[in-house]
């Protein structure tokens, strides 16, 4: 590997790792302002009535979830509707610590979430725009211009591995 290969590896793995903090800071002001929907079927229904109000598609799914054919029957009809009403795809290949990012995990204590019911489903996430506002969110605006410049490279679903924290 020449001096010239590594530093164009290292300046990837950076900006990669620039793109996860990014989206790990939208999800958690979507988070906070309650524009995040969680699940095939609830991100399906509201692509179906709003679609001009979603900023960006997560698709989430390990090495297991890939043999799954009736989820990736699903992914492709996302992906598709997505690109047609030009939303923002990201692929998110761990699914674990995106549950963490959306607290979905439930490690603390065996009584902490007792009758709370958690989605099972994490394998879409959709971020919608708060109505009140459009947003000027730089780390959103990070990610429009990485998927933006991913679909230029004809890589219409870019796959990000969030770090792990």
């Amino acid at each position: 590997m020449t001096l010239e290969e590594f530093s164009a590896g290292e300046q990837k793995t950076e900006r990669m790792d620039k793109v996860g903090d990014a989206l790990e800071e939208v999800l958690s002001k979507a988070l906070s302002q309650r524009t995040i929907t969680v699940g095939v079927y609830e991100a399906a229904k509201l692509l179906n009535v709003d679609p001009d109000n979603v900023v960006l598609c997560l698709l989430a799914a390990d090495e297991d979830d890939d043999r799954d054919v009736a989820l990736q029957i699903h992914f492709t009809l996302i992906q598709a509707f997505c690109c047609e009403n030009d939303i923002n795809i990201l692929r998110v290949s761990n699914p674990g610590r995106l549950a963490k990012l959306l607290l979905l995990e439930t490690d603390a204590s065996p009584g902490a979430s007792e009758g709370a019911e958690q989605p099972s489903d994490l394998h879409c996430v959709l971020v919608t725009n708060p109505h009140s506002s459009q947003w000027k969110d730089p780390a959103l605006s990070q990610l429009i211009c990485f998927c933006r410049e991913s679909r230029y490279m004809d890589q219409w679903v870019p796959v990000i591995n969030l770090p792990e924290r």
